[in-house]
């Protein structure tokens, strides 16, 4: 019995052909290289090669963080709208703010016990404390920086208030009076509204409009004690 021809152009009648049964059909030509090396070009490896700082000396590295602090001091010097504390945040300035700040404040070991003068344990918890206390608080009203940044930024606005603490120590080398004490009330309110200002600039856009206030207020409570122990030390 004959077998039935198939026509090609019958869909019903065809036989399924492989899914790739026409790559066998394919060859490579001997001329094309099929060997290689990926390479970056050169732009690309001096942007990375300057990027990291593996190869980088001690040295180079302490100069660049500190050329970075004292960039931000500038920002709180001259207090505008800005994103560097907060995209760029660190806190070795505060660190360094805080520990001269305590410093300039400590008193002779038998002079502190005997009037109640701050030690330095003392002044480093109460400036560490309030800062953090602020961030929980900031946080908790809906604020859209992080720990850190806000960390960072009541930390670098304690540079008005540390230049006011040594402002009043060379003061008091004068000896006290009532001229020697207007002179300090003043210096400490206008670097006390100097570190308001500052920090409310960087801080204000990051609080919901409803409830800056409330975000405020304890930052002017957290500055006002600071330099309540500013303008009531005495070095004796």
């Amino acid at each position: 019995m004959a077998e039935a021809e198939e026509s090609p152009g019958d869909p019903g009648t065809a036989s399924p052909r492989p899914l790739f049964a026409g790559l066998s059909d394919i060859t490579i030509s001997q001329d094309i290289p099929v060997e290689g090396e990926i390479t970056i070009p050169i732009r690309s490896r001096i942007r990375e090669f300057d990027s990291s700082t593996l190869n980088e000396s001690v040295h180079n590295t302490i100069m660049r963080d500190l050329k970075a602090v004292g960039k931000k001091f500038m920002h709180v010097l001259y207090p505008r709208k800005s994103n560097t504390l907060l995209r760029d945040w660190d806190l070795w300035g505060p660190l360094i703010l805080c520990v001269t700040l305590a410093l300039m404040l400590q008193r002779d070991p038998a002079d502190s016990e005997k009037d109640g003068g701050p030690h330095f344990a003392e002044v480093f918890v109460i400036v560490w404390f309030g800062a953090v206390t602020i961030t929980l608080n900031s946080k908790l009203l809906g604020g859209n920086i992080s720990f850190f940044q806000s960390l960072c930024v009541l930390g670098y606005c304690i540079l008005p208030l540390t230049v006011a603490m040594l402002i009043c120590r060379l003061v008091l080398l004068a000896g006290p009076g009532p001229v020697n004490f207007m002179v300090r009330l003043f210096v400490v309110i206008v670097m006390f509204a100097w570190s308001i200002v500052a920090s409310t600039a960087f801080l204000a856009d990051s609080q919901p409009p409803n409830r800056r206030a409330l975000a405020v207020y304890p930052v002017f409570l957290f500055y006002f004690v600071i330099s309540w122990m500013i303008l009531t030390f005495t070095p004796q």
